[in-house]
Parts: structure tokens; C-alpha cells; sequence
């Protein structure tokens, strides 16, 4: 069950996280203030909303008996832990705070070694070190949600 559980969850991070979460979320989930609080709530709770539907979908096609429970207990965590880390802020604070604001800043122009075109501008590259430190913090979090759903 954890196998199928964890999955679902992490397909529907996937969709979630890139197809589901507006431009407008995303823009605005790190700003300062209660625009920010607001635009990362808004992306949690659809973000949430995904995780349950393809959870609900794997359920019926394997015949898992999941509960309520775990269900709640699982997905809330993953959601708290999905809100604190798209603050931005908060991840870049445990980067610096384990060491890792080079690998933070990778791919950004905040890197001392970051890509830059012949004429010195920042150049276009595909994603950054926040941009994996985010993901495989939310994968992380996928794995605890997903024994939590499973053993409960």
C-alpha cells in the first residue's frame, strides 16, 4: 500500500506543483505579508485538492483500504510542510542554515559561478539549486505522508 500511496502522491505533486498552480500563485507565494500567506494557501489547496483526487482514483483501482485518519493526518503534513517551504524565505533560511546557500543559489545570479551571456547578462538555464532543494524537500515530505497514510 505505501508503494501505490506514495505514487499517487508524488504524481500529484507533480501535476500540482506545475500544471495546476497558477502563474499568479506562483509569482506572488514568497512575497512578504498576507498577499504571499494568501497566494501560498490558495496553491496548497489545490495543490491538496490533486494529492486527494488521484489518491481517491489509485484507492477505487487497487481496492486500498485507506482511513479517514490516515488520510487527514498524511495529507495534512504535506501541506503544512508544502506551505512552509513555498514561502521561499523559510527554505533559503535551512539552506543557509545546513550549509547549503551555494547549492541554493546555483543557476541564479546570486551564484558567484552563474551563466551569463557573451555580453554579461544572466543567461536562460534550466532550473536552479532552490528549485531541487524545493522538490526533494517535498518529496521528503511525500515519503512521511505516504507511511503515515499507509500505516493509519
Amino acid at each position: 500500500m505505501f508503494a501505490a500511496v506514495f505514487v499517487a502522491l508524488w504524481v500529484a505533486h507533480t501535476i500540482g506543483d506545475h500544471w495546476v498552480q497558477s502563474s499568479a500563485q506562483s509569482a506572488a507565494k514568497g512575497k512578504p505579508g498576507w498577499s504571499g500567506r494568501l497566494a501560498d494557501t490558495r496553491h496548497v489547496l489545490s495543490l491538496t485538492l490533486t494529492k486527494g483526487v488521484l489518491l481517491t482514483l489509485t484507492a477505487l483501482v487497487l481496492d486500498l483500504h485507506l482511513t479517514v485518519l490516515g488520510l487527514t493526518v498524511g495529507l495534512a503534513l504535506d501541506a503544512a510542510s508544502h506551505w512552509w517551504a513555498d514561502r521561499r524565505s523559510t527554505l533559503a533560511w535551512l539552506a543557509k542554515t545546513l550549509h547549503r546557500s551555494e547549492f541554493y543559489n546555483l543557476g541564479s545570479a546570486a551564484h558567484p559561478a552563474h551563466p551569463t551571456t557573451a555580453e554579461g547578462r544572466p543567461a536562460a538555464h534550466l532550473g536552479t539549486g532552490a528549485y531541487a532543494l524545493d522538490q526533494s524537500f517535498h518529496v521528503l515530505f511525500l515519503f512521511f505522508a505516504a507511511l503515515i497514510i499507509a500505516a493509519l
